[in-house]
């Protein structure tokens, strides 16, 4: 009985552990969407520029170079631009592989798994929310400050302060009121919004190139002397607490990937977009904050309003309101960004069957989904009336890093996955080196005439295998499933990944002394990390089909793995604790309702339509157990993860397809 018991488990935890880990196919024709294709590339560039240039520029650089950096803000901001164009190169690779809303979670299903996938999707509502909710809420202080304080002191007088602790000291009405409005004129449609929001941009950028000339015309370097701390006033530390504040000016630029369902020419589009935002965006804050460091001392900036005060203080008044306009236009841009990506979002997820279905309507004159437009714009208003704008910022950064971990871990994943044999969901092998126990098959599979297929195939079935100068690594790597090596290599990098971050951290004293511990663990932990990219390195890619490709895979992502782990580690605990409580909602929602209504799990999936009938009887949904005639394999989970090591699941494409027709013709 006790067996019995254990074996009904065993088979319940199997199909679970199946579902979670069930991946999205690329759809056969990626260009086809119920929204509105309309558009170009330069809408697009726009669109991220104005979602990452607002409250960073007009806010952030202030409190970051008065209170974290100085001066040293603009290495600061080189760091942080650097860490986010890794992400963005692998979000623009992603960009011309999948064309479709939802960026990073559609990334993550299709290469990951179902599981990663939904919390990646979840974290990324979140960042949108908070992303909108923050805006509003510097858009509402920012005027207020040109109101000399009206607004607050009118508040409180009316409505009193709220004495809670994370909470904002009063609730923002303005705040409120501005996530409302802009949501509402975003159910326009996507066209109109594109074009108020590359009018905006347009204006924002000609205002930051007048406060770089002006300031750099009134530059004294006497600011950056010893007299008033130097470049560096709080260290090189400074400047990498100030990188990961400065990260938040960054965090946008995946709003270009979220409209790859809307634009004409994805698979061009995206990648210029992505690249020439970021570029144009990091030159400016660069620029920029070189012009406030050179203007005053850091001692005179005011972390509320740097720019106008600083004008003030050169007696340029007219500069100031110049400054307040090109201030509202930035931040009105970053909102309307989120509001923008927050919807299509839960459109993808909706649309996969892990969200409710409600969420997946489109409406068919607008081509937009409104009930989603009218639940983030009321999410994200009432966030912005009792939540500070420093706790938003912070906890914000935690979700947006943790997507773009991922993001580069899938594009390492897919780079090294086979290709799949129409549809199935398993993975054509190309014919494996000869086993000596099987001479003669080996060699009649090895025979094959593989000068019939494309380049282009020979390339994707041959990916995930070892480089032929690397055949020494057979018996050792050789064992495997194509591709199921990388992905392990890649999950022990993110692991040994945060343990040098935390050994950084934690110990930092002892490794700058030399304790001979600290050297050896650290040592060790580099070693095997480094192990992890050199192994991932020596195996064959699949790069067909990509217009657009992250050069020097693994090592642009690897890096980018690190560098955004290094940042999540630097975080506040409490922001830690918070993640796991939003994701522990999450996870309540997708075990009662996602992980039962996915798309994927339906007998009539992506994969079935694409067998044949016979085919798709015989394959049993969430099971492991999968029929090629008269044959029955038995896999494990661990034999799933690892790949499939049986001789006959390895058979060649072409005695694979013998053994179906034989299945199928009558007997």
């Amino acid at each position: 009985m006790p067996s019995s018991r254990r074996a009904i488990l065993g088979h319940i935890m199997s199909g679970l552990c199946s579902k979670m880990n069930r991946t999205k196919p690329v759809p056969a024709d990626v260009m086809e969407t119920p929204l509105k294709r309309c558009l170009t590339t330069f809408d697009i560039a726009l669109l991220g520029i104005g979602h990452m240039v607002g409250a960073g520029i007009y806010v952030l650089t202030g409190t970051v170079a008065k209170e974290m950096a100085g001066p040293g803000i603009i290495l600061s901001f080189v760091l942080a631009g650097f860490v986010s164009m890794l992400a963005a190169l692998c979000y623009a690779e992603f960009g011309t592989r999948v064309p479709k809303a939802g960026s990073a979670y559609v990334y993550t299903y299709i290469s990951i798994g179902e599981f990663w996938a939904f919390v990646i999707g979840w974290n990324i509502l979140l960042e949108h929310m908070l992303g909108a909710a923050s805006v509003a809420r510097a858009w509402s202080g920012y005027v207020d400050s040109m109101l000399g304080g009206w607004i607050a002191n009118t508040t409180l007088s009316l409505m009193g302060g709220i004495h809670e602790p994370g909470l904002a000291q009063y609730p923002d009405v303005l705040a409120f009121l501005v996530c409302i409005i802009y949501a509402a004129a975003l159910g326009s449609g996507v066209k109109a919004t594109a074009v108020f929001n590359s009018i905006l941009t347009l204006v924002n950028i000609g205002v930051m190139i007048v406060v770089i000339s002006v300031g750099f015309w009134y530059a004294d370097t006497n600011n950056w002397s010893e007299a008033e701390g130097g470049f560096l006033p709080y260290g090189f530390g400074g400047v990498i607490a100030g990188a990961a504040t400065c990260f938040y000016a960054f965090v946008g630029f995946d709003s270009i990937a979220t409209s790859g369902e809307e634009a004409k020419n994805p698979s061009v589009s995206i990648p210029i977009a992505t690249v020439l935002s970021l570029c144009v965006v990091t030159l400016g804050y660069i620029l920029v904050s070189a012009a406030l460091t050179l203007m005053i001392p850091i001692s005179e900036i005011n972390p509320a309003a740097s720019l106008p005060e600083a004008f003030g203080q050169l007696q340029l008044p007219w500069a100031k309101y110049i400054i307040s306009i090109g201030a509202l236009c930035g931040m009105t841009t970053t909102l309307l960004g989120s509001l923008y990506a927050l919807p299509r979002c839960m459109y993808a997820m909706a649309s996969d069957g892990l969200l409710f279905s409600c969420f997946g309507r489109i409406n068919s004159s607008t081509q937009v989904p409104l009930l989603n437009l009218i639940i983030s714009g009321l999410l994200s208003a009432a966030l912005a009336l009792v939540f500070d704008l420093a706790k938003l910022v912070e906890f914000m950064s935690i979700g947006t890093l943790l997507a773009y971990t991922i993001v580069s871990a899938s594009v390492i994943i897919l780079r090294y996955r086979p290709i799949t044999h129409l549809g199935s969901p398993n993975p054509v092998y190309a014919p494996d080196t000869p086993d000596d126990e099987n001479n003669e098959d080996a060699e009649s599979q090895s025979s094959i005439d593989t000068a019939s297929p494309t380049s282009d195939l020979i390339e994707g079935a041959l990916a995930g295998r070892l480089k032929p100068q690397f055949r020494w690594l057979e018996p050792l790597l050789g064992r495997f499933a194509p591709g199921s090596v990388v992905s392990v290599c890649v999950l022990l990098f993110i692991v040994l990944s945060f343990a040098i971050c935390l050994e950084l951290k934690v110990s930092w004293t002892e490794l700058y002394t030399g304790t001979w511990w600290a050297l050896l663990v650290y040592g060790f932990i580099i070693f095997a990390a480094s192990t992890c990219v050199a192994i991932m390195a020596v195996h064959n890619q699949n790069t067909r089909g990509l217009n657009f490709k992250v050069p020097l895979v693994p090592f642009v992502p690897a890096l980018g793995i690190f560098s955004n782990i290094m940042l999540m580690v630097h975080l506040d605990a409490l922001t830690w604790v918070r993640f796991f409580v939003w994701v522990s909602i999450g996870m309540v929602v997708y075990f009662l309702y996602g992980i039962r209504h996915s798309k994927e799990g339906e007998v009539c999936s992506s994969y079935s339509i694409l067998m044949t009938s016979s085919e798709a009887g015989k394959l049993n949904w969430g099971s492991f157990k999968g029929s090629r005639g008269s044959t029955t394999a038995r896999h494990t989970v661990l034999e799933r993860f690892m790949g499939r090591s049986k001789l006959e699941d390895k058979k060649p494409i072409v005695e694979e397809e013998y053994d179906e027709e034989n299945a199928e013709s009558p007997h």
